[in-house]
């Protein structure tokens, strides 16, 4: 099986579309896996379960961000890498990345364990849910650790080029998910009821088994990113490369926090509005997921795609990439709000059950709102190509402003003139502040011409040397250690 996509030759289109394909199919999964577990709690236990599952999951995802934002790093780190052929490099990047985040994670499952109840209370979690809300989440944070750095490793093979591996144990992870929450929140065979608590603890054992599987689907494939013999030392974490990560990686992180920050501070808003707006938003909050799925997974691929060109020096290619980028969103992200705005009610009904007073509520907002993804698109193209060369602070300032002056500016300052669909407007009009602005960015931003991530040539006790600025005149060099990366297939030793 070929195992990575050579992402700097060949026709951009198709190349583009193969490669987000298996991006979008992880993405679809991983957001099934959410949904299922939604239908399933919605279904056997009532709309608070669902509730209460909606504000516990907008918890664990601000608490998530940062290891997500260091994850996106060293995507492009490895991508760049690899542009240039440089695979010792790569490796550095995944130990660094899996040496300093392991433990990261078990701090996140432990510190989420103990400040779930606190911070349910701030987001004004109604009384009647509470309880629910704190059984899930708790239990969702013993899965923390295998959920970071499953997504870490994806990210990494991504990076390199391989979108195929994530797919198959995204997959793998769903289909366990699936089977073990009703077993788990009903009680089956040997196996107690756990209630909420059960859907949260099937989603510990279905991606604790996914990772095992990979790591070792990674070795027995002999793939060019494993980590074996002398490269297990990389597992102590090279300073100049934990430096670089953490340079990009905490803007990245930080704009995950200002996306999930100003959702917590939206769901207090709706958790005013009471039970069944709580529950119809948090039903559209998956619908949404999907709709928006085509847009994240084009937004990964042209990262992934912009960041090897850079690092081959290949810069003519990479607008050509972006606008790729922006043709298939119009095609699949406008295509998925149009099915959405047709079948949004049978929609709602796998979440909320057929007769529930919360459908028509959650129709209104999907129609006020869908909309604005559209938007939310480009601008996922946009970032995703600027990031690949290291532009991360204009980013965050973005979403900063979108967020907070635009999208809560709107859901509070026209809250007496249009009532609770202040918060629903909110939405679009804060995407298409952030496309403006992308835009802005985009075309007049200069950051073409500053890239510190297209060198890892480092040691680990030498300053490190000055960054090659990155121009359209001239690419990086290829590392002198390792000018070719060698495919799977050549790094097995001889029979």
């Amino acid at each position: 099986m070929k195992q990575r996509v050579d992402l700097t030759s060949g026709p951009i289109y198709p190349t583009l579309l193969l490669f987000a394909l298996p991006t979008l199919g992880s993405s679809v999964l991983q957001s099934a896996n959410g949904s299922i577990d939604a239908v399933w709690v919605g279904n056997l236990l009532g709309e608070n379960a669902l509730a209460a599952t909606t504000n516990g999951n907008l918890v664990m995802f601000l608490l998530t961000a940062f290891v997500f934002g260091f994850g996106m790093a060293s995507t492009i780190l490895i991508g760049q890498a690899i542009g240039r052929g440089d695979l010792h490099g790569a490796k550095e990047v995944v130990g660094t990345a899996i040496g300093t985040f392991a433990p990261v994670a078990v701090l996140v499952a432990i510190i989420g364990w103990f400040l779930a109840p606190n911070l349910l209370a701030l987001l004004g979690t109604g009384p009647e849910i509470t309880p629910l809300a704190r059984a899930f989440l708790k239990v969702t944070f013993l899965a923390m650790p295998a959920i970071l750095m499953q997504t870490m490793l994806m990210m990494a093979l991504r990076g390199a080029g391989d979108s195929l591996t994530p797919l198959i144990f995204m997959a793998l992870a769903v289909m366990l998910d699936i089977v073990l929450n009703p077993v788990f929140i009903l009680g089956t065979g040997p196996f107690p009821a756990m209630g909420i608590g059960g859907s949260a603890f099937a989603m510990a054992v279905a991606n604790y088994v996914s990772l095992v599987a990979m790591v070792l689907y990674i070795y027995r494939r002999r793939h060019p990113l494993r980590l074996a013999g002398a490269d297990l030392a990389m597992l102590r974490p090279a300073p100049h490369i934990l430096r670089m990560m953490f340079a990009k990686g905490l803007p990245i992180g930080l704009q995950m926090v200002v996306v999930s920050s100003a959702m917590l501070a939206m769901m207090t808003l709706v958790n005013r509005e009471g039970v069944d707006t709580t529950a119809a938003f948090g039903a559209t909050q998956q619908l949404w997921t999907y709709v928006q799925m085509p847009a994240m997974a084009l937004g990964a691929a042209v990262s992934a795609m912009a960041a090897q060109n850079i690092g081959a020096g290949r810069w003519d290619r990479v607008s050509k990439v972006t606008r790729a980028g922006i043709a298939l969103n119009f095609l699949l992200t406008g295509g998925l709000v149009l099915v959405l705005m047709i079948m949004d009610r049978p929609a709602l009904a796998l979440f909320l059950g057929a007769d529930s007073p919360a459908i028509a509520i959650g129709q209104h907002i999907a129609r006020l709102a869908s909309w604005g993804f559209i938007a939310f698109g480009i601008t996922m193209v946009l970032f995703g190509t600027m990031r690949a060369n290291g532009q991360v602070i204009w980013p965050l300032i973005i979403l900063a402003i979108s967020l907070y002056p635009v999208r809560l500016g709107v859901a509070l300052g026209l809250r007496d003139l249009l009532g609770v669909d202040a918060l629903w407007l909110s939405f679009p009009i804060a995407m298409l502040s952030t496309l403006l602005m992308a835009s802005v960015l985009y075309l007049r931003g200069g950051w073409r011409r500053s890239s510190d991530l297209a060198h890892l040539d480092a040691s680990d006790t030498a300053e490190i040397a000055p960054l090659i600025s990155v121009t359209t005149e001239a690419g990086p060099p290829n590392s002198p250690r390792n000018p070719a990366l060698p495919t799977a297939a050549e790094t097995r030793p001889a029979e």
